[in-house]
């Protein structure tokens, strides 16, 4: 279901479109094939812990890598816990690799949706 869903926002988007468990990525689309399976970061299981969404750009005080071991460069990035049944269960992110597509609020209410949409899925 995750696979669907990211593929759906990553079209909409046209940016690379994630799904994170509390431990790995288990679903990508838009390119960063490479991302799924890795382990996600400390830093982003932190931001999932105290379910904190948050954009920001390559260079901001509040940007850190989301897999240990990033091959892509990544210029922009959008995250946003998925909260189900009040307990946090993963996150939604979303990648840009081109420093000329800044990302905006729109792409973080687009993130926001789907995690909405997915922890509401697994409470069913």
């Amino acid at each position: 279901f995750a696979k669907q869903y990211v593929e759906s926002l990553s079209q909409v988007s046209g940016r690379i479109a994630i799904v994170a468990d509390r431990d790995q990525i288990i679903a990508v689309a838009g390119g960063g094939k490479a991302f799924l399976g890795k382990n996600i970061t400390k830093e982003l299981e932190g931001k999932m812990e105290k379910r904190e969404s948050m954009l920001a750009g390559k260079g901001d005080r509040n940007f850190f890598p989301v897999v240990e071991e990033m091959s892509e460069e990544i210029i922009y990035e959008a995250i946003c816990p998925i909260l189900s049944e009040g307990d946090m269960i993963g996150a939604v992110i979303l990648l840009e690799t081109d420093n000329k597509k800044k990302m905006n609020d729109g792409d973080l209410k687009l993130i926001k949706a789907a995690a909405g949409f997915l922890g509401k899925q697994m409470e069913q």
